[in-house]
């Protein structure tokens, strides 16, 4: 049986996800692009420590750092929004805010991945990726 995820995103959503619910501090997973620029938009909203890429024998693997090893998470909730069986677009108008600004929402868009308030700003629509909070 292959252990190969249909949802990459997901996959790392749920890893970090059950990290802080068993109080982890780091999280190791396999590299791609689009998950490296989804956890390096945590790291600049201060949602996570560090974002690390190191070379494994085979490929590369991204290590995140959640929290420091004697403080909480700053993840409360991470959701993931469009699914490969239902794709979430949405234009520049209608981008949601989460918790009235405290949250984040990631949108891929045509000129890459960027939070919720970059895309108002540049006012560019895509597809909402997650939500964090």
């Amino acid at each position: 049986m292959s252990m190969v995820s249909t949802d990459p995103i997901a996959d790392m959503l749920t890893r970090v996800r059950n990290a802080i619910n068993v109080r982890k501090n780091e999280v190791t997973l396999p590299h791609s692009k689009v998950k490296e620029s989804v956890a390096r938009l945590l790291k600049d909203n201060n949602f996570i420590d560090n974002v690390a890429v190191t070379d494994a024998p085979v490929g590369k693997t991204l290590v995140l750092t959640i929290n420091t090893a004697h403080s909480n998470a700053r993840i409360t909730e991470i959701v993931r929004l469009s699914k490969p069986g239902r794709r979430y677009y949405t234009g520049a108008d209608n981008i949601p805010v989460v918790k009235r600004g405290r949250g984040l929402v990631i949108v891929s868009t045509s000129k890459g991945m960027m939070t919720g308030d970059q895309a108002r700003k540049q006012r560019i629509g895509g597809e909402l990726i997650c939500k964090v909070y």
